[in-house]
């Protein structure tokens, strides 16, 4: 014998219904045993409680809703039946609906609406959909009977949600399938009390009466057709690329279920688990996939072996506290009958060692009645000061990672608490079961969803790093950020387990987002095309309205106005990846807000770009100083525009047209008076100084000018230009002094004894800036370790291919420091 049930949703009209016999037919012609049990129709149930709670209101409407459900099931008959058994049929179920219709109008008259009524109104549900389905199975040539399963599983008079009488039901059913032939359509979800009123098992029941008759009858197999692929891995509503666990083990099952996965009712496992019955879960509208088989052991799994991951919303966290609940025996039992009593499920309990507090979730719906409970018996206490008044504390949610693997891993717990630390989210309470099958867990309900997807890509998809991208900035930097991120993708995910998602991109007139990641190929089409009006408090916004874990906000613009915006995404655990220079170099006030407010939420904020574009100085010079090392003298070129001009300036070359050859180039800003000026250099200096460990304002450089006054003043660029190209004889005697000399021109910051200085120099053949080229910086440290020879990084220092290389290294490097 195979029982299998049938929910709402693949009876929910006749053509499902029709789909069934199809599935259900050449199965019990081939020979097999079958019996199946069906739910109401798809959103009856509902349906007949809004009509009882109408009635119970003493609204008249509740006439027009009861018809609504009469008509839709009136409706089926016709449909299914030939013309030769409809009015039969009719007539059978017109009995019930008359019955149904007078249950109703008692209710509307007393204006009451009891458990014990509510219940009898609901059975309607299933009593209607089972008979209208084996009369259609009958027409179809399927020899069928309707069982009313009042009449084989009889429970107490728990109304609402009744406890069944194990060993009685279990004869019934045997007696009755000995004495039944044919195939058996049952009523899912009702049974009947031993004072012989109406009952039901709870919503999900059917699923309870399908095992019943499992393990009643020793079946070999059952089977539970809803509407998903089997069990998954989390919510695919919240999780896009949950999946389906072809394995569950019995106790795995139960554990997903507690905890609100919503393919199997809990109390359907204990029957089949008792009589070792393999449990199918199967998709009614792809009866084809192998959907998930729960059974004693699960099959053996990749990787941890986690199986599942659920959680429980509208939670509320009961805590008692205080010091009268230290080493007082029956504390916790007067609690809990406490609890008990105000009729609260608890959902997770957890104790501190101190025994100073105690907290239980429970749903927020019980969470008034249980405090007030609580107050009540803990009353004297409260005020006498030993114990604390009971804290409420609605808003959170309950999240459950389930796998056997966890026995045989050391260190998930582990992980899973950094994953979601990095990420910002605050666990308010956990706890393990001594089974290791299970972690738990209590947190924010607004951070549910970056929670579940978090853990989940932490621990179910192959243990690939996601990381979720967001660049402000798509001009020349940003454009190649992207181009390379676009050529390493497929690289990345094989050899690094990192799959780098570019979630948002936005230039200073539009912004574009997709939280599945855009495609790369043709970015700037889309943005174009689906973009929507930006601005950089809007960008930041929806960064953190959509609340994605692994998130890096990834600044390439040169806008001052940016680094507004750092600390508040650094506080919602948002890492920063910076080209932007303003930040790091803005006043030492702003500059140790930023860092200390990553540190203080566990994120990263990278800004190596900032000085030497991809060379790794800041990197460099933070793991000396991180090391023990001292700095004393600092001294660098550290423009790459200006290194190209410089190295290229000659008695035979004009400045002005060096000027425009770098700009032309991409090495300069589109206003190249930002580079001449020596600010950037500025910038840079101050940036170097203040990883070395060295406090400094902005206003304490001096800079050496470059340009006259009168191109500093220039209204435009073109006007700049010209003012320029007045002012050749000043930069032709300048490099005629150098090379009377035999020196060669480097625009040289450097850091010492407190000071910080950016000057033009001439530099000899001992100078370890004299034989620089192209865009080359070099950045030279004295340091207590480094004192005859100093350390030294040099290399390109411009052009948008190495400061988005820098980037992308950044980028990578959080990706990996995540991935462990």
């Amino acid at each position: 014998m195979k029982i299998l049930k049938y929910g709402g949703s693949s009876v929910a009209d006749p053509e499902r219904i029709k789909s069934i016999y199809d599935q259900v037919g050449p199965r019990v012609r081939s020979g097999e045993r079958i019996a199946i049990v069906v739910s109401a129709f798809g959103g009856v149930t509902d349906a007949l409680i809004e009509t009882a709670i109408a009635a119970e209101a003493g609204r008249n409407e509740y006439a027009s809703l009861f018809q609504k459900v009469a008509d839709r099931h009136l409706q089926a008959i016709h449909e299914l039946l030939p013309e030769d058994m409809r009015q039969a049929t009719e007539e059978a179920c017109q009995t019930q609906l008359d019955e149904l219709e007078e249950l109703l109008r008692g209710i509307y008259l007393v204006r009451e609406l009891s458990p014990r009524s509510q219940d009898a109104v609901l059975s309607f549900g299933e009593r209607l959909s089972a008979f209208i389905i084996s009369h259609y199975f009958s027409a179809e040539g399927l020899k069928s009977a309707y069982c009313d399963a009042r009449e084989i599983i009889h429970t107490d008079d728990t109304y609402t949600r009744a406890q069944v009488d194990l060993k009685s039901t279990g004869e019934r059913i045997r007696e009755y399938f000995t004495t039944h032939s044919g195939l058996q359509v049952v009523t899912g979800f009702i049974a009947r009390s031993a004072a012989g009123d109406t009952t039901t098992l709870g919503r999900g029941g059917s699923d309870y009466t399908a095992a019943l008759l499992a393990g009643g009858l020793r079946a070999e197999a059952l089977e539970i057709w809803t509407d998903v692929d089997g069990v998954l891995t989390a919510d695919p509503r919240v999780v896009k690329n949950a999946y389906t666990i072809s394995e569950l083990s019995y106790a795995e099952a139960m554990e997903l279920s507690h905890f609100g996965a919503k393919v199997i009712y809990p109390p359907t496992i204990q029957p089949a688990l008792d009589k070792n019955i393999p449990i199918y879960i199967k998709n009614t509208f792809s009866p084809d996939h192998a959907g998930t088989r729960i059974s004693a052991q699960a099959g053996v799994r990749e990787g941890i072996g986690m199986t599942g991951l659920t959680s429980i919303s509208d939670v509320s966290l009961l805590t008692i506290e205080g010091s009268g609940l230290v080493g007082i025996p029956g504390t916790a039992a007067r609690f809990f009958h406490a609890l008990g009593s105000s009729g609260a499920n608890v959902i997770m309990i957890t104790q501190a060692s101190s025994e100073h507090s105690i907290s239980v979730a429970v749903k927020e719906s019980q969470a008034m009645n249980a405090q007030m409970s609580l107050e009540k018996e803990f009353a004297r206490e409260i005020e006498r000061g030993l114990v604390l008044p009971i804290k409420n504390e609605p808003g959170h949610c309950v999240l459950a990672m389930v796998g056997e693997g966890m026995r045989r891993h050391p260190g998930v717990a582990g992980r899973l608490f950094s994953a979601l630390g990095r990420n910002g989210i605050n666990v308010v309470a956990v706890a393990q079961g001594s089974s290791e099958l299970n972690v738990t867990w209590v947190i924010k309900s607004e951070d549910k969803s970056k929670a579940l997807n978090l853990v989940h890509d932490a621990f179910f998809r192959s243990q690939k790093e996601k990381l979720h991208v967001f660049i402000l900035g798509v001009g020349l930097i940003g454009g190649t950020l992207l181009s390379q991120i676009e050529g390493q993708y497929d690289t990345l995910l094989e050899e690094n387990d990192l799959d780098l998602r570019i979630v948002a991109v936005a230039n200073s007139r539009k912004m574009l987002f997709n939280r599945e990641g855009i495609r790369l190929e043709n970015w700037k089409n889309q943005l174009d095309e689906l973009g929507e009006a930006s601005s950089i408090e809007t960008f930041a916004d929806r960064i953190i309205e959509i609340n994605l874990p692994n998130s890096v906000f990834v600044d390439c613009t040169a806008n001052p106005a940016t680094k507004e915006v750092y600390p508040r995404l650094l506080t919602h655990s948002i890492n920063i990846s910076t080209a932007n220079k303003v930040a790091a170099s803005s006043a030492q006030k702003e500059y140790d807000a930023i860092i200390n407010t990553a540190r203080t939420h566990n994120v990263t904020f990278m800004n190596e770009t900032n000085v030497g574009a991809g060379l790794p100085v800041i990197a460099t010079l933070r793991q000396l100083v991180e090391s023990g090392d001292k700095v004393h003298r600092i001294e660098a070129v550290i423009s790459g525009s200006l290194s190209y001009i410089f190295n290229n300036f000659d008695k035979d070359s004009s400045f002005q047209d060096l000027v425009t050859d770098a700009r032309e180039k991409g090495y300069t800003e589109p206003d190249p008076r930002e580079d001449l000026s020596g600010n950037d250099i500025k910038r840079k200096i101050i940036i170097l100084a203040r990883v070395a460990g060295f406090q400094i304002e902005p206003n304490e450089v001096e800079v050496e000018a470059l340009l006259p006054t009168a191109c500093m003043e220039a209204p435009d660029v073109e006007a700049f230009f010209q003012e320029l190209e007045k002012e050749s004889d000043h930069f032709a005697r300048l490099i005629s002094e150098a090379d009377a000399e035999g020196a060669r021109l480097r625009y040289i910051a450097s850091y010492a004894d407190g000071k910080a200085r950016v000057t033009l120099q001439q530099v000899k053949d001992d100078s370890p800036f004299y034989n620089l080229a192209s865009t080359d910086n070099m950045v030279v440290v004295y340091s207590d370790r480094y004192q005859e020879r100093p350390l030294t990084v040099a290399g390109p220092g411009a052009g948008a291919d190495v400061t988005a290389a820098g980037v992308f290294a950044e980028l990578i490097q959080l990706g990996n420091r995540n991935n462990g």
